[in-house]
């Protein structure tokens, strides 16, 4: 069996661009598509050395809009990866639609060529909430997006929704799940709002009253996991539910450490231990690709103390979770620390042990990112002298600290975890 691979298509194109999104997207470019369209092609063509090293089982066009994109051009794009790389006739293959940009015909297109998952951008129930974070489409368009998709003959169909939007109750989250749940798709995605600076929704309701506060989404969020708990969608991360089987096989490969290029511009890649990302800048995108010079924004080699770090920050984030045995042979460190850490957070309800593997509870995800702090602490103090090229690595690097909004909270369960100790 060849090396495995995934690939990431960025379609940067919307109709509009949504109030909370801070992803690299632009809306009144369309008379860019064309052009962007040829030099995308181009990159892949020039890429086909690299990518034929390996066997490609994934395949994930994201953006932006990508069925505003069009479904003539996504297929011509696949086509292009299908003669320049070895993609696997079982590859999982990914295209994110907008309720109100994909029809029926689009989809039958998809389909016969190949594409076999839809993740259908949907959102909210309410209408009102969907056109105060601009949405372009009403809740009836997204249920008719996926009737059509299963006319189609889709099988495999994801749905995206957003908690903790302005003025929304808990009441009207559960009234979005049932509704959704209704539409039976074998993947949701829960994503908590979060106000990114820059965008429309942030200047409009940083530190407002309206949102639902910190105890407030995470009533939401529990209530979504026992909820689609009991309608069969298993937690296998942080903010991704699914039907038994019906794991997303791309996004599994960012937090399980495996290989993926990315093109287009914003796009990242991680290929061995090197990580690249490319300007997020379309026309010079276009043009650096027409002029044969250089498009890479970002450029670095992972050393081991990182790829550490990196099993335990995206290891944690699934119910997955993460293993001695796993531990020891990426990351060659000292497992000690990290283990009387996960003891401590079992203690809490934070963390459970199944199968020799450790994974966060429902209670764990909500403060995950404070325990993987911990953890991290943990990694980096325990024993380091012991392991020679760790000791090295921690000595050329900066200590890993913890982001300042959560420095409290961590010296707080650390004083609390070493008095519990004694």
């Amino acid at each position: 069996m060849g090396k495995r691979l995934g690939i990431y298509i960025h379609i940067p194109f919307c109709a509009s661009k949504c109030s909370y999104c801070d992803f690299y997207s632009l809306s009144g470019c369309d008379y860019l598509m064309p052009e962007y369209h040829e030099a995308l092609l181009d990159h892949l063509e020039e890429s086909a050395p690299s990518i034929k090293q390996y066997e490609v089982d994934s395949i994930y066009f994201g953006g932006g809009t990508p069925s505003f994109y069009g479904a003539d051009r996504i297929v011509d794009i696949f086509n292009t990866l299908k003669l320049n790389g070895n993609v696997r006739t079982d590859a999982e293959v990914t295209v994110e639609c907008n309720p109100d940009s994909i029809s029926l015909n689009a989809l039958k297109l998809l389909r016969e060529e190949g594409v076999n998952r839809i993740s259908l951008g949907v959102q909210a129930s309410d209408n009102n909430l969907l056109k105060l974070i601009g949405r372009r489409h009403n809740f009836q368009q997204a249920q008719r997006a996926v009737f059509n998709a299963r006319r189609a003959g889709f099988d495999n169909v994801s749905v995206d929704l957003i908690y903790g939007l302005p003025s929304q109750t808990k009441g009207d989250w559960a009234d979005t799940l049932a509704k959704v749940v209704e539409l039976h798709p074998e993947h949701i995605s829960c994503y908590g709002l979060k106000l990114e600076p820059g965008t429309e929704m942030y200047r409009n309701y940083n530190g407002s009253p309206i949102l639902p506060d910190d105890d407030e989404q995470a009533d939401m969020y529990c209530y979504a996991a026992e909820m689609l708990d009991r309608y069969g969608y298993k937690q296998y991360e942080i903010s991704n539910f699914c039907a038994p089987g019906f794991e997303s096989k791309h996004n599994l490969k960012y937090w399980n450490l495996d290989d993926y290029m990315g093109f287009g511009p914003g796009a990242h890649s991680c290929v061995g231990n090197l990580r690249y990302s490319f300007i997020k800048d379309l026309k010079q995108y276009i043009s650096g690709i027409d002029r044969q010079v250089s498009i890479i924004d970002e450029y670095e080699n992972i050393d081991p103390l990182e790829r550490a770090v990196e099993y335990i920050m995206l290891g944690m984030r699934t119910s997955r979770g993460i293993s001695e045995r796993d531990y020891r042979l990426r990351c060659q460190c000292d497992w000690r620390p990290v283990y009387q850490a996960l003891l401590a957070f079992r203690q809490k309800g934070w963390a459970v042990e199944e199968e020799g593997r450790w994974h966060f509870t429902v209670p764990g995800f909500l403060i995950s990112n404070t325990l993987i702090g911990i953890l991290l602490e943990a990694q980096a103090s325990g024993r380091i002298e012991g392991t020679p090229w760790l000791g090295e690595a921690f000595r050329a690097e900066e200590k890993i600290s913890v982001p300042k909004s959560e420095e409290e909270l961590f010296a707080e369960l650390y004083k609390q975890q070493v008095n519990e100790d004694k």
